[in-house]
This record gives C-alpha cells, structure tokens and sequence, in this order.
C-alpha cells in the first residue's frame, strides 16, 4: 500500500510493524512527530508495546537497554543534544551487545543552538560500536528501520543500529511511501529470540567489571562484530529486494560513475540534490558522478574502493566538521584511507552546516573546486561575516 506520509510518520509505521515490546524515548526537536505518532498508536490499541515515559534522553536509552538485556525488541529515538546526553549508554549499550534500534533524526549540535540539519551529531559517535546506516529519502528511512533489527538481532552481530535520516528535510517532508503488508513483514523479520538475556532461574551478568586482562578483548569481538557486519547487511539488503522489490544488497550507490572524471562522495538526503546536479553538468558535457554512502559504520572501504576505481578526481561532502584536523570532515579521512594505495586526489568539502541550504548551483561551484584541485575547506562561508 501506497501512502503520504511524513517522514516521521513513516518511521511510526516501520516501528509498528516491526511490533517492538518496549519503546522509551524523550522528545527532542526534530524527533518529537516519532514518538509522538507511536504513544498515539499504544495509547489507540494499534500497537501492543510498552511505552516507558522517563525524564530525559539518558533514562530512555537507560530504560531501552534494560529491557533489552531482559530479552525483549526494543526502539528509541532522538537527535542532537539528546544524542549527546545518553552517550555513555550508547557506548554501554554496544558493550552489553544489544541489538537495540534507534532513530537519529540528524540535527546540528549546540552552540549556538541549531535546530536544523547537520551530521554531526551521529557521526561523533562512530567509534561507540553503533552500525551506522544513512537514508536519502523518506522511503529509504522507512525501509532501512526494517533492514536494521533484521541485522542487528542476527546472532552473528548482535549491535546495535542508529538509522539516521535529516532532520526537517526528511522527519518533515511528506513523500510517497510503499507500506508492506505485516505478514509481508513478519515473513522477513520474525519474532525475535534473544541469544543472552537476563534470567532468575538462569543467571548471568552483562556489562560487568572488567580488568585490563580482559577488557581490550571485548572491544576487539565488537570490532570483528562490525566486520562481519558487511556481509550480513547485504545479505539482509538482498533478502529486502526479493520480499519488497527494492534493493539495499549494496552499502554504496553510483549514480552516473561509468565513465566519470569526477566523483562526489556524500550520505543522506543531500544526495538527491547532487543526482539532479549531475544531470544538469551532464547535459553540458561534464563526467561527474556521484557515489552514495549508505553505511558509514561498519565503513564499506572494499565497495568504495571498487567504485572509485579509474576517477580522478573525489571531493567528499562532509555536514559535519573535524574540527582541528587537515581534511576537516569525518567521511573524508575513511575515503581517503580506503584510497591510500591509489593515486587519486581526495578532497573534503565541510557545507551544510547547521542547515544551511545546498543548492545545484552550489554543488557546481564544488565541483569546480573539485576539478581545480582546491579542497579541504569550509565552503560557502559568509565571508562578509569573516
């Protein structure tokens, strides 16, 4: 079935058809319409799970973790600051192995206060142990809240999944979107069966004290975790095709690459700017392609490097900044270590910021700047502000 929906509300209809027994999130700017929608939908009947009201992001993603290490699906969500509140339960909950799933309507962080989008706040926790995947569009957010507790509940990984998508211009853009039917989803999400849980009559414990003769060996089974990790979202992608017709068998996306001198590298919802972008160079004669990023952790170096091969030239879209180092964006760095072997120029382009608009004449300049080799900058700054 085909709706209109907003982007938030598409997020509600994943959740409640994934059927998870215990949801806890806090409201946060521009999160709110998710949980929202999903207190309407328990407090209506339409959906049977428990909704754990608390008094600040940490508590909920706190209330998240326990209930998972009883052995039950769970959800949140949250963006931003409030990211940023529970992060040592983030960290605590890829520790304690968790397959929790949470939504990270990506918004620039404080200060200034910024309501609007960057992706800042995801991407400074890339090394918490949290699968990281990005969405272009309201239908991508919806289909990969589906794809990630397929992945994260797989006894062989067994992480937990941020699955971000910008705020505003996805959590409050209405799009068309292909709603599957719940046997559709049952079929390809089953019930899910916890590997470990918490157990009166079968004791164990999650998160203990750990001694440096044991700790670095946990940290390491959450990195080998996040290796096999690459296999399993591709299998799971696959599997999504053959059940829902659309295809996440790949962490990457070109569009336009074949025969491109140029590539732009970038996630998200700017992507369909630079599509359009592309096409109006094309028509003047330019090879400019672009190749889409759909999951940063675990980081798809392998898939890059095979779909960079033979460009020349890559400049790299960063809506978030590394403040202090060279290439000044976090994307930047993992393209050009998966580059490193080759002789193409990588350059990193900081833009977006805090919401400000990108335009297809501002992904020309880029690509100028780009086939000038002129990298590593903020670009689109106000001068006069400077």
């Amino acid at each position: 079935m085909k709706a209109i929906l907003e982007g938030s509300h598409a997020v509600a209809e994943a959740v409640r058809l994934v059927k998870p027994e215990v949801i806890s999130a806090y409201p946060i700017t521009p999160q709110t319409h998710i949980v929202e929608r999903l207190a309407e939908m328990v407090a209506d009947g339409a959906l049977e799970s428990e909704y754990i009201c608390v008094d600040s992001e940490f508590s909920a993603l706190s209330a998240c973790l326990g209930a998972s290490a009883a052995g039950s699906r769970v959800y949140s969500a949250t963006s931003s600051q409030g990211l940023l509140f529970m992060a040592e339960v983030v960290f605590n909950v890829a520790g304690m192995r968790q397959p929790i799933v949470m939504s990270i309507a990506n918004r620039a962080v404080s200060a200034p206060l910024s309501i609007w989008n960057d992706q800042q706040d995801s991407l400074c926790l890339r090394d918490s142990g949290w699968i990281q995947l990005y969405a272009e569009d309201v239908q991508e957010t919806f289909d990969m809240h589906l794809l990630a507790y397929k992945v994260a509940e797989d006894h062989r990984i067994l992480l937990p999944v941020f699955v971000c998508f910008d705020g505003f211009i996805i959590s409050h853009t209405y799009e068309p979107v292909d709603i599957p039917e719940e046997k559709d989803v049952l079929a390809y999400l089953p019930p899910y069966v916890p590997f470990n849980k918490l157990d009166a009559d079968d004791p164990l414990s999650m998160g203990m004290y750990a001694t440096p003769e044991y700790y670095m060996e946990f940290r390491y089974e959450i990195d080998q975790a996040m290796g096999r990790a690459l296999d399993v979202i591709k299998q799971a992608g696959k599997e999504f095709k053959e059940k829902f017709g659309r295809d996440y068998s790949e962490l990457v996306e070109a569009y336009r690459l074949d025969d491109a001198e140029v590539a732009i590298v970038a996630m998200g919802s700017v992507c369909g700017t630079i599509k359009d972008a592309i096409d109006a160079m094309r028509a003047e004669g330019r090879k400019v392609g672009l190749l889409k990023i759909r999951a940063f952790r675990p980081f798809p170096a392998e898939d890059i490097k095979k779909a960079l091969a033979g460009i020349k030239k890559v400049g790299v879209f960063e809506k978030n900044v590394s403040i202090g180092s060279r290439m000044k964006g976090a994307v930047g760095y993992e393209i050009k270590d998966a580059l490193s072997d080759s002789s193409v120029q990588v350059l990193s382009y900081v833009a977006g910021l805090g919401g400000r608009d990108i335009r297809i004449e501002d992904i020309k300049k880029m690509t100028d700047a780009i086939e000038a080799g002129k990298g590593d900058c903020f670009f689109g700054l106000r001068e006069e502000l400077i």
